[in-house]
Parts: C-alpha cells; structure tokens; sequence
C-alpha cells in the first residue's frame, strides 16, 4: 500500500476496525496507560492501598506519594467510565516543595512515551487541495485546530447522524455495538471543521468520494516544545496574562485570505495552550488560583463545558486538565465566596510531604545529585556514608505534628512501617485520623515541615562551606547547621521555626546512635558486626527456654535465613547487660519485653526470612552499649581509648579503626577522624 493510500480515511477507520489504530478520549488513553502496567498492594500508615508501576520507573521517578497517586488514578478511571469526574479538573494542593509539579511532569512524560509506541498514537486530519474551493485564497491545506480524531470526523460525515451510521456499517463494516460505543464517546466536529466540512460538501454536491479526496489523515505531532498532548500554562501577572494566551484570538493572516468573513477558520485556536492538547491530551495549569479573576473564569467555562468558546462559536475539547495550586493561593481563593463555582468543579487532592524516612533517602539522593561532586580546587568531593541518614530523618522529623500519643521518634519509624517499642501502627493511623479532621489543611498529618526544596539549599550550603572543601568531604553532622540555617533563612512562622529547630536535635540524637553502632563495626572490623550481635541476643532469648538446653548453655537452632543447623551457646550475663540498658529493671517487665520480641520474631520471620531487627533502635543501642562498654579492657570503654592515645596499644587499635572505616565502611580519612572525634565527645547524648 503507498504511503498516500495509507493516508485515507478509510484506511484510518478499517485500521480501528481491526484494532490496529483506536479511538479513545484522554480519559480512557490515561486509565489504560496506568492500569496496563504492575498494580501491587502495599500497607502505608496501617491501611492497605495499591502502588501503580508505572509511577515507579526510570531513573527519577515518583518516591511515596501513595494516597496521592491512588485518588488520581480512581478519578482518570472515573472519567473513564463517564462518571462526573470527566466535567472536572484534579487539582493539587500542597506546601512549595512537596512534589505537586513533578508529579504532573512526570505523569505528562509517561503519557508521550506511551503514545509514542505503535496502537497507542493519535492521529487527526487537515482538509487539502482547499485553493480549488475558491473561498479560501492561497491557503491549500487546513489542519483541524483543534486535532480532532478522525473517527469525530467520520461521525459528523453526513449532514444526520443515521446517514454517518450507515456508512460506518456498510461501508467500512463495523457492528451496531461498536458504533453505539464510538456515539457514548461522540462530540461534534470543531466551529472551523464543520464549516469547512460543509463547504467541501456543498462543492462536491454530497459526494463522498470527492468529499475524501479533500481529506488526509496525519498522526498528531509529539514534540514536547510545541506543547502538542501535553502543555503546560503557567500563571502570569495581572497585565501579561490574557484569555488569549489559553482560547487562541483572530489571526490577521488568515483574513487577509478568507474571502467569507463569517469562516470561523479566522480564529486561530493554536495561539493558545489549550487548542494545542485537545485531542486527547493533558493540560498542565501551574498555580491556577494565582490566575486574575477572569481567567479563572476561562477555565471554569473550559472545565465544565470541555468547550473553546470565542464570539459564539465552540470546538469542543478532548482533554485531562491537571493544575497545581499552594495552600496559602488556594485559602486566599476560598476566602472570596464568589469563587464557589470554580472549587466546586475541582477534585481537590491535599498533597503532603513525604513522612517515610526510608523512601526520603531516595528523594535524598534526588536533591544531593547523582553526579560526582568536586570541591572548588577541582578535586572530588567524598560523601559521608552517614550524610543521607542525617539528612533524610532530619527533614522527616519536620514534617511530624506533635501527638501526645507518640514521641516524634516513634511516629517517624511507625511511618516507615518499623517497631517502635510497645507502639503499634494502630496507635499511629488513630493519630493521622485524628490530624486529618483539622479543617486547617496545613494542621493535618505531613502536611507541614521542610520541602525538597528546603534541603536542596542545606545541601548547597553544605557543599559551599569551607569546611567541605576544606577537607574535601560533606560530613554528615554538617548537614545539622546547613537544615538549621535554612530554617532560620526560609521558614516565617516563628512557631514553625521552634518546632524546626527542636526536630534538629531529635535527629542529631539518631544521628549520634547511627555513630555509635558504626564506631562498633568499625572496631569489630566487619560492616554488619552489631547485626550479629543484635541477632545472637535474639536467638539467645528465644533459646533460653528450649527443652533440648544442655547444662554447658550450648542451642542447636535452624537458621531461617540459610536453613542451616546453628549452634549457640546462651550467656546470660550477656543477656541480662542488654536488658539493664534498656531498663529493665524486674523479671516481670524482662519477661514481658522477651515475649514481645518473640512475638515480633514469630510474625516477621514468616514474611521476611531476613528481618534482622535493625529498625528496634533501643534494641540495636542497648546491645552497641553492652559491646562499647565491655569490650575494652583497661580503658574503660572504646570513648576513652579513642579519646586517650598516648599508649601505644590505644594508637593502635585508633590506627585500625581508621584502615577499616577506610577499607570497609565507605569512609574517606576526613570523614573516618570526624566521625571519630564527635563520637568521643559528649554531644547530643541523649
């Protein structure tokens, strides 16, 4: 078949017919792009909700952010099946540096890249060979304004409806069904195609022949920079936005060619963003409500009606109009009771900031940057292994309301879905409920804290300091006084500021643990040394009541993890040492603590054969301490080994504390001595 045969209508809609080609309105393009991919159900704050994988891939992709993803992809599904989501924009609504932009952003470039592929693409039509009309002077070819489907155009083909109908079934050959599905989805032809249309039918005396010998069939362009499918209108100042820059407005040109004033083809629609995505797309609005009023007014018309309207005539539109909006512009909005209508016609979706510290180490990552860093002298910039952890609690901190049913450390690891003593998850989904009936949005649960924003300029901070280039290494306990002077810098609120800076030395005092259990590895030269550790009190406690327990202490177990047969012997002393730590004072409160561990054991051993009970961070601190403390003979404890070189033996094991922070745990000589010199003073101790 030539390329101009291929061209056709008819050979567009026998294309549909077999399935090669579709017809569907951005709804149905969007639902089926996201629910063709993985759907996995994942538990977040104690309810169970579904992760989409199609957010979750590429090299920078959406971290967290579930509650958020789960609405949109149920009001895409709802449009979809023609609820009343498809006469409604999604708007979300958030604190700068949440992720709102990146969200759509990414959303609009998974959407280009899947219909990209073969079977997905949109394809249009222009109306050619129009100098031969007579009315149109030299312009010979006219390209739906607003990239109407072809199928649009076979629907509006005949002057009545059951005449299209009936050359769809004979001609071309679909079934009743499958065009009683093509009408659910029927919008008519544009103010300037349907003109046109008419005027190509009045001068072919109805043929339809020669009617299609005007009509060519072309795929609808993807270039991101035309704003073709995906556009984005960001929101201008009172004097330079005009409705112009979304409807389109009167092109001088083209009347200087059209002969009949009354062609609605003299509006040039593709002036504006919203022509531009109307054929299946999706239109990004940024900071909607910062709009003047009028033009807010536009969109309540656009969103509504799906229509352009310019002088009484209408094209209707095939669009996903997404918009993003900050707290404070939002609260400003709602305040003028006028604007009712317009609220009325948005899905509203409260985003917050992300409170798992596991996932911000991801977003972390985003805002340090995966490119190598190099110091101003040109030479490569370390990164403490420590620095993500640091920064990532510090920030997460920030963003937990106060509860008096939780500490903040407690909400921080029940968010992440971690142990936090006798704390269920429970205890945190009645706080989040709790938060989350505040009628002020900025009061409910992670909504408030530190953006990404905010720790993209600690991070530049910390990288500019002289310190850093100095030793050409971004320690981590740097971080502290970069977040700190963010806050100080960028934060109004003075509440806000207070309760900030007090998170700070919460996540300084996480910090100082995470030194600790590293300085124990570090002395036991093996990267998982205090996991071991961790592990044989475990095992022991579990071991202790064992029938098969001989008078030399020694347990005979299978390790889950390897299905090996293991033998342990059981040192109370040991024991009892970690249980002091954690104040314990009684057997009854002992024994209570050994049943809850067992139960944990019990239950998470059975999903995860390789839990290893790293995130009970008193546990993991209680066991650092019994090995600190009692390993060193003769100094005391590691702190006044370190602290006290001037024997040989303690040089000694400083020298190999260094090589094997060094050689094993990431370390670089910078890093290695400072992380040593602030283990061996008292700060942050909690």
């Amino acid at each position: 078949m030539t390329a101009k045969n291929t061209r056709t209508l008819t050979h567009h809609l026998k294309a549909v017919k077999e399935g090669s080609r579709r017809y569907e309105n951005a709804f149905q393009g969007v639902s089926r792009m996201i629910l063709g991919n993985d759907i996995e159900k994942v538990v977040v704050n104690g309810k169970t909700t579904y992760d989409f994988g199609i957010f979750r891939t590429g090299k920078k992709h959406l971290i967290g952010m579930y509650d958020e993803i789960n609405s949109f992809v149920s009001f895409v599904k709802d449009a979809a099946e023609g609820g009343s989501s498809k006469e409604m924009a999604y708007v979300l609504v958030g604190e700068p540096g949440n992720g709102k932009t990146f969200f759509v952003e990414y959303l609009c470039g998974k959407y280009r890249d899947f219909l990209a592929s073969d079977g997905n693409r949109k394809y249009t039509f222009r109306f050619i060979n129009m100098d031969k009309l007579g009315s149109y002077g030299k312009i010979a070819t006219i390209e739906s304004q607003t990239y109407e489907d072809p199928m649009i155009l076979a629907m509006s083909l005949f002057e009545t409806t059951d005449a299209s109908k009936t050359y769809l079934a004979k001609k071309i050959g679909f079934s009743d069904t499958q065009i009683e599905q093509f009408y659910d989805n029927y919008r008519p032809l544009g103010a300037c195609s349907a003109y046109i249309l008419n005027d190509i039918r009045t001068q072919t005396d109805g043929s339809v022949d020669a009617m299609l010998k005007h009509i060519e069939i072309i795929p609808v362009p993807l270039t991101e920079s035309l704003g073709t499918i995906t556009g984005k209108y960001p929101a201008k100042d009172k004097i330079t936005s005009s409705a112009v820059d979304l409807l389109g407005e009167e092109s001088i040109q083209r009347l200087l060619h059209l002969t009949d004033t009354n062609n609605p083809y003299r509006f040039d629609l593709r002036r504006g963003a919203l022509a531009r995505v109307a054929g299946g797309g999706i239109h990004f609005s940024d900071e909607i409500y910062k709009n003047k009023k009028d033009l807010v007014q536009v969109y309540l018309g656009v969103i509504q009606n799906r229509t352009i309207e310019i002088d009484g005539y209408k094209w209707p539109i095939d669009t996903l109009i997404i918009a993003t909006s900050n707290n404070a512009e939002f609260n400003r909005f709602l305040a003028e009771k006028e604007e009712a209508p317009i609220v009325d016609r948005c899905r509203i979706s409260y985003v917050s900031h992300n409170t798992n510290y596991k996932l911000q180490e991801q977003l972390t990552d985003y805002a340090i940057g995966n490119e190598a860093k190099t110091a101003l002298s040109g030479e490569s910039l370390h990164q403490d292994p420590n620095l993500n952890y640091a920064a990532s609690v510090a920030v997460v901190l920030t963003r937990l309301a106060r509860s008096e049913k939780l500490t903040p450390v407690e909400t921080m690891k029940l968010a992440a879905g971690e142990v936090a003593g006798e704390k269920s998850i429970k205890t945190l989904s009645e706080v989040i409920d709790t938060l989350n009936q505040e009628p002020d949005i900025t009061k409910r649960f992670g909504q408030k804290g530190l953006g990404q924003r905010n720790l993209g300029r600690a991070v530049q901070l910390l990288i500019e300091s002289s310190e850093t280039n100095e030793g050409r290494c971004m320690f981590a306990y740097d971080i502290f006084n970069a977040l700190e002077r963010a806050v100080l810098d960028y934060v109004t609120d003075a509440n806000d500021r207070t309760k900030y800076i007090e998170d700070l030395k919460t996540a300084k005092g996480l910090y100082r643990e995470r030194v600790m259990t590293e300085m124990f590895n570090a002395y036991m030269d093996e990267p998982l040394a205090i996991r071991k550790d961790v592990m044989n009190y475990v095992n022991m406690i579990i071991g202790i009541d064992a029938e098969n327990l001989g008078p030399d202490k020694m347990w005979k177990y299978k390790d889950p993890q390897s299905g090996e047969l293991k033998a342990l012997k059981i040192d109370e002393r040991y024991i009892n040492s970690v249980e002091e730590r954690l104040g314990l004072k009684t057997e009854e409160q002992r024994e209570t603590f050994r049943t809850s561990i067992r139960k944990i054991y019990g239950q998470k051993i059975s999903m995860n054969p390789d839990y290893d009970f790293m995130d009970n961070l008193e546990l993991v601190k209680a066991v650092t301490d019994v090995r600190l403390k009692s390993d060193i003979a003769g100094a005391g404890s590691l702190i006044g080994a370190l602290a006290n070189r001037t024997n040989e033996e303690n040089q000694k094991l400083y020298d190999r504390m260094i090589d094997s922070m060094l050689n094993k745990l990431g370390y670089c000589q910078t890093c290695a001595q400072k992380t040593i010199e602030y283990f061996c003073t008292q700060e942050d101790e909690k």
